[in-house]
């Protein structure tokens, strides 16, 4: 069956949609909001916890740690997607590979993407984004590479970073135990961030 995530967003909150999801036959819903009237649906399942968007996140850890295969982690300023495409293409020939559909690599989009590995597998390449501190640790902690592509730093989504060396230093955390990690030695910022 199907499992509902009711996500509390910013400008959305997943709980609104539990009526209209019931109508149609959703049965399974995981809620953060205590104070729901879950009587009103009694033939569904709901599974309360404190945050939904990170008992989504451990679902998906639990999901990679089945999984003893490459995998290769993405990050950068920009990049990542193309990377992705363009290495699965050159290696469809020789393994199965999972990948984040589109550019599935936020919070929300990573761990749908690693939920995607099943046992057929050979290989997965995720990629990662962020746009603030203290998001990479969590997506390191779903992803997991075993091989690590760093493309590039850029000024995209830097509001939140006070320098270019912050915003890479916070990206790197993705490789925090990688075997390979690959980047350009010529961009200045990427190496000093490394070799530091």
């Amino acid at each position: 069956g199907h499992l509902f995530i009711a996500i509390k967003g910013i400008r959305h909150d997943g709980h609104k949609f539990i009526d209209e999801l019931y109508k149609k036959g959703f049965r399974n819903f995981l809620i953060s909001d205590a104070e729901f009237e879950t009587s009103n649906y009694p033939q569904a399942n709901f599974l309360l916890v404190d945050n939904t968007l990170k008992a989504f996140q451990e679902l998906a850890k639990n999901h990679r740690l089945q999984f003893e295969i490459p995998v290769i982690g993405i990050t950068g300023s920009n990049g990542k997607t193309i990377v992705k495409e363009w290495l699965s293409t050159c290696l469809k020939n020789q393994y199965k590979i999972c990948k984040s559909p589109k550019s599935y690599n936020s919070q929300v989009g990573v761990p749908l993407s690693v939920l995607g590995l099943n046992s057929e597998a050979e290989m997965a390449i995720f990629e990662a984004g962020i746009s603030q501190q203290g998001e990479m640790e969590k997506l390191q902690n779903i992803i997991q590479p075993s091989i690590g592509i760093f493309t590039n730093i850029g000024q995209a989504h830097s509001e939140n970073f006070n320098s270019l060396a912050e915003k890479a230093t916070e990206k790197l955390k993705l490789f925090s135990s990688v075997e390979k990690l690959i980047y350009c030695k010529d961009h200045i910022v990427i190496h000093r961030v490394i070799t530091k």
